[in-house]
């Protein structure tokens, strides 16, 4: 067979960004060739420059940043020396991109048809009403329902899997050569995940399209890609085609990210029998106007133990979250802390009761406040329930930043925009700590992380989870996260709890139909594993029988 037709390629590909009044190399020398009708993965931890380099190939770089220099060719086409006009009327048509959040990326204003016919009426690719019949039947490629109506629906009625599919069908819309793929499935729980990636996947081998997919999911890139590149701080660090490298990566920073999918807590000793919960949530039921979003949902949480809430988006993971804070009393139902029922509603409980039970978010970005220094970000806490204050608290952040791996005389004045994404969820982390709380609820804290990162944050809460003999309820979607870091796992499902025990239990058959397809739906480091799975529940294997979230 002949080799395909090279579309694109980059040769000595360079990217600065400014940093205060210099430009410091990002992308140092990057090398990329991309044929037609084939996908190449972009993988490696925050900073590798996956983004940027994606980005690149539509000849365009982020505000403070600039292409620097070397060679970005499309079909023949100079991207580097075209004009303005020129890469504006190849962006969309010929060549597109599909960011990480389809609900930022929408108009919520408009209506998904309106938005789907925007780009190839403005190119000139078809006629308004053309593109509305082609947007049917892109829907329908795309599994979304109704595909004849769908598309009328306004982006906030539909789900983030149905808008994340609904986003790729409008780069399709011009029929581009060439699709850039930005972490599309990482905001979405397994389930869903299996149904956009098989979209994805779908959709590319039609057309014959050619896509860059950007990921540091090592296991999603092995069902989506032909070769694998690695990136490390803008450097290229081996490629190699899919299987190779996945059997047999060559260097050792691969191979340090392929042992990270290894890792797994070792399970606690369970609790003793007669031993007080730290938390109790007994038949609760609670929900928002008249929709009950919990429905007798009931679990413990020992000290020194993790329970890992998981399920879809929708099942009331952070929803009983909010019920144990006190943020959301339910209308029926209790929770109690160390034997003892708490007041329902916040606002009623003492401040020792609100110290004791503290939260660490999913995004540091919005949760730290930017213009607090981080001895303040820190010390508050302390301060508000402590009542520490001068030399006392000054000491207590410097230990809380030696507690979470953070040298204090380099980061107690800095601001959370002087930080990683890791160091700023390892700030979160200290912010909980500093009121020296029982119980933690750890809201997705890996989830927006890269893999080595979240390896290192899930090891930096084992330790201090050792160390404070603290109780944590680790919500999240994600299954490997569960074996790496829990002790017991309570599965919900539309609001009820459907299966709950010992973790080894629980990653053990038999299971109850949608635990099946939870764990049948976390994807393996095997490049036809997606496609035996979709095999397998197409003729009604395991988790056939319960519908998916997002379908």
């Amino acid at each position: 067979m002949t080799e395909k037709e090279i579309l694109l390629t980059m040769k000595d590909l360079r990217i600065e960004g400014r940093a205060d009044e210099e430009w410091l190399e990002i992308v140092k020398g990057v090398d990329l060739t991309l044929h037609r009708g084939e996908v190449l993965g972009l993988i490696g931890e925050s900073g590798a420059g996956k983004s940027t380099i994606g980005l690149a190939a539509m000849g365009f770089a982020r505000d403070g940043c600039r292409i620097s220099g070397g060679e970005i060719m499309f079909d023949g086409i100079d991207l580097r020396n075209a004009s303005e006009a020129e890469r504006r009327n190849l962006r969309g048509k010929r060549i597109a991109y599909v960011a990480q959040s389809a609900a930022a990326s929408f108009n919520p204003a408009h209506r998904l048809i309106d938005q789907y016919c925007e780009g190839p009426v403005e190119h000139g690719v078809m006629g308004r009403r053309e593109a509305a019949s082609d947007a049917t039947v892109l829907y329908e490629k795309m599994h979304l329902p109704e595909p004849g109506t769908i598309g009328f629906r306004y982006p906030h009625q539909v789900s983030g899997g149905q808008l994340q599919r609904a986003m790729t069908a409008m780069a399709m819309s011009c029929r581009p050569d060439l699709i850039i793929f930005d972490e599309p499935t990482t905001a979405l729980d397994v389930t869903t995940q299996i149904e956009v990636l098989a979209s994805i996947r779908d959709i590319v081998e039609q057309f014959n399209t050619a896509a860059i997919y950007i990921t540091h999911d090592l296991a999603v890139v092995a069902q989506m890609a032909d070769r694998i590149k690695v990136l490390l701080k803008g450097e290229e660090v081996e490629e190699a085609e899919t299987g190779r490298m996945l059997t047999a990566p060559t260097e050792e920073y691969t191979k340090s990210l392929w042992a990270v999918r290894s890792h797994a807590r070792v399970e606690q000793p369970p609790a003793p029998a007669d031993a007080v919960p730290v938390v109790s949530v007994r038949h609760v039921t609670a929900g928002y106007g008249t929709l009950n979003v919990l429905e007798d949902v009931s679990f413990d949480i020992h000290a020194k133990r993790t329970v890992a809430v998981v399920g879809e988006s929708g099942s009331g993971k952070s929803t009983a979250a909010r019920v144990i804070t006190g943020l959301l009393p339910p209308r029926a139902g209790e929770v109690l802390f160390n034997g003892t029922p708490l007041p329902l509603d916040y606002r009623k409980r003492t401040k020792d009761q609100l110290r004791q039970a503290q939260m660490i978010y999913q995004m540091a970005d919005t949760a730290l406040n930017p213009k607090q220094k981080l001895r303040e970000l820190i010390g508050r806490p302390a301060q508000m329930y402590l009542g520490l204050q001068g030399r006392a608290l000054e000491e207590r952040v410097r230990n809380l930043l030696s507690l979470i791996e953070l040298e204090p005389d380099d980061y107690i004045d800095r601001l959370p925009s002087e930080l990683s994404g890791g160091q700023k969820q390892r700030i979160g982390i200290a912010r909980a700590l500093a009121a020296e709380p029982q119980f933690i609820i750890c809201d997705e804290v890996t989830s927006a992380l890269d893999q080595l990162v979240a390896e290192g944050i899930l090891k930096l809460l084992d330790k201090l989870q050792t160390e404070f003999d603290l109780a944590y309820m680790f919500i999240t979607h994600d299954l490997a996260t569960v074996k790496a870091i829990a002790d017991e796992v309570v599965v919900m499902r539309q609001g009820v709890v459907v299966e709950q025990g010992p973790k080894q239990e629980m990653f053990q058959p038999p299971h109850d139909p949608y635990t099946e397809l939870l764990l049948s739906s976390v994807p393996e480091m095997d490049p036809d594993w997606l496609t035996k799975l979709l095999q397998e529940r197409a003729e009604g294997g395991a988790g056939a029988g319960v519908e998916a979230a997002g379908n």
